[in-house]
């Protein structure tokens, strides 16, 4: 059905679009492929609406409700991300730990700094040769290792109790602890606890302890009597560490939102030792630099990488799903991560992150060679597809995550089978233990991935199809996709999400809260894909907003909020929702 734009056309007089009480609302609030549609306001006519090309809307009807500037282009998976511009990271005075307040930031933690310091009043590293430190660190060992009291004892007694033969394990957990505890005094921790690392959730009672070293040993003096010299290592990285992120951002036309909730810091903290510290869990990404003088340029710029492409893998399942075939294959390679060898988007991420890499440090032909017969040899071997396939995001106009599916279609499965099945994986090695911490240490939190999306290639191209379909705005079409994956999967999220879509292409407000209902509430709720479940929250929100059931609306917003995984573009659409509805007055609407 195509759209009409005659004049004298009405919106609520379309084919299937629900019939309301006058006054109520009969209008799909927002549909994400639509043009902006200008709000009208209290008791008036509304405005002439761009789409239908001066047709006037209906006569005492309100317009639909405000509606973001923003085009929301969902696309089955709500790949909005933020617009083309320049990477910056903001230089911040010390303060107390807390989630930075922009989306990249170079800042010091007065939390992992008091966790520093009770680790080595406790013992940590007490029979190493502080030969190789810098000055500061061993003059700070061997003063926190004279500080006594009741406090020190509980510490020491907790440490012996959690103490490991690696001290690189030892040190894991604490640096885990120091990123997702709140501020001094009380060192609680800002995630829940089913969001908590694994390390942490071993070190449970350490906070109280923590607290009580803390007040007893007056570390928030410490604290700052050591602030110039952490003014002076953040002096010292802000510029290389920018220059680190603008090139990677530049060169994927991408710039991190400040809004959004996902964040990037780089936390300067000597203590560490000569160590870099790589950590994401959930949102947050995080690098704990000591400071020293060789700033890790590829560290640096391989965690921003993760931080940037991350996301894009389970922003598109249906995508990359059928390239499953090729990671069986690369799975059996010896020296792949073994958190690696059963969690696919993570390794497609991972391959992402090093063909981007190779394309950013400008190596020789031979260097590259080199690079691409490595990777294979090692398991990674969608990096030479995806690095080849870069020259075309080099060529057009999209950003990254905009490129992102074209670049993953790009890829033919049969031929890497093919290619990978041929490969000698190069044998595995046993991990060194080293009895200095002088290495990089990396480790991040599984993300959730989605179940939901069918392993039938089939149903993957009709979800992918319906999908085109959506974003040319051409709901048959679509529609016949979705209901083709419905024939065979009846309780296919994703295809039924498609179906809640239509109904928004359609105007039809019941048909879509039906769908949407459906997938948030019940037997059939989306409960194992995030992305269906928080925005079919956030378009009943707004359909019970345009309906004037604001409480109603309510509900649904603060649903979104607490939907684990949500996107952060509906978890910002969600905020934005509560914050009108604030505006609002129930007797707005008739």
């Amino acid at each position: 059905m195509q759209l009409s734009n005659r004049r004298g056309a009405s919106l609520t007089r379309r084919k299937r679009t629900c019939t309301l009480t006058k006054g109520s609302g009969g209008v799909i609030p927002e549909c994400p492929y639509l043009l902006r549609i200008p709000p009208s306001k209290p008791h008036e006519p509304a405005r002439v609406c761009p789409l239908w090309q001066g047709t006037p809307a209906p006569d005492k009807r309100r317009m639909l409700r405000k509606i973001s500037d923003k085009v929301c282009v969902s696309l089955l998976i709500l790949g909005v991300c933020a617009a083309l511009g320049q990477a910056q990271i903001t230089y911040q005075r010390p303060k107390p730990h807390s989630a930075p307040a922009t989306a990249e930031a170079i800042d010091v933690s007065e939390t992992m700094f008091t966790t520093m310091c009770a680790l080595y009043a406790a013992g940590y590293e007490s029979n190493v040769s502080p030969d190789n430190w810098t000055a500061f660190r061993a003059h700070m060992r061997e003063r926190l290792r004279e500080q006594k009291g009741p406090a020190v004892d509980a510490l020491k007694e907790f440490y012996r109790g959690h103490q490991f033969r690696d001290p690189g394990a030892m040190l894991s957990r604490f640096v885990w602890f120091g990123l997702v505890s709140g501020p001094a005094p009380k060192f609680q921790p800002t995630l829940r606890r089913d969001e908590l690392p694994p390390e942490v959730l071993d070190l449970e009672g350490f906070s109280d302890i923590l607290s009580n070293y803390y007040t007893e040993q007056g570390i928030h003096t410490l604290w700052r009597e050591v602030q110039p010299l952490y003014d002076q290592e953040i002096q010292r990285l802000h510029d290389p560490i920018t220059q680190i992120l603008f090139v990677s951002s530049t060169y994927l036309r991408e710039m991190v939102n400040p809004a959004m909730p996902r964040t990037f810091t780089v936390i300067v903290e000597p203590l560490v030792g000569r160590i870099t510290n790589v950590r994401s869990f959930g949102d947050h990404y995080a690098i704990v630099l000591s400071g020293s003088d060789e700033i890790p340029t590829d560290v640096v710029r391989h965690a921003f990488l993760h931080f940037l492409l991350d996301p894009l893998p389970l922003r598109f399942p249906h995508v990359v799903a059928v390239k499953q075939p090729v990671y069986e294959l690369a799975a059996k390679a010896p020296r792949l991560s073994p958190d690696l060898k059963d969690d696919f988007p993570s390794w497609f991420g991972e391959c992402t992150v090093r063909a981007v890499e190779i394309k950013l440090k400008r190596l020789s032909p031979s260097e590259r060679d080199a690079v691409l017969q490595n990777n294979d040899a090692d398991g990674y071997v969608l990096v030479r597809p995806l690095f080849l396939g870069l020259t075309g995001f080099e060529q057009s106009a999209p950003a990254f995550h905009d490129y992102f599916p074209d670049l993953v279609r790009g890829i033919d499965v049969k031929t890497e089978q093919t290619r990978v099945a041929a490969i000698q994986f190069a044998p595995g090695q046993a991990a060194p233990q080293a009895k200095e911490l002088s290495s990089e240490a990396l480790a991040r939190r599984r993300a959730r991935a989605v179940t939901t999306v069918p392993s039938d290639p089939e149903a993957i191209a009709a979800l992918t199809e319906g999908e085109k379909r959506i974003a040319e705005k051409n709901p048959r079409a679509a529609e016949s996709s979705f209901q083709s994956v419905l024939a065979k999967y009846p309780d296919q999220p994703r295809a039924w999400y498609g179906i809640g879509l239509v109904a928004l292409l359609d105007h039809d407000a019941e048909r879509a809260k039906e769908v949407f209902g459906r997938l948030t509430a019940g037997d059939h709720a989306a409960s194992q894909d995030p992305m269906v479940m928080a925005w079919s929250h956030v378009y009943l929100a707004r359909i019970f907003e345009d309906e004037g059931q604001l409480e109603r609306a309510k509900t649904e917003y603060q649903a979104v909020l607490q939907v684990q995984g949500a996107p952060p573009q509906a978890q910002q659409a969600a905020q934005k929702g509560l914050g009108g509805l604030e505006l609002r007055k129930p007797s707005e609407r008739p």
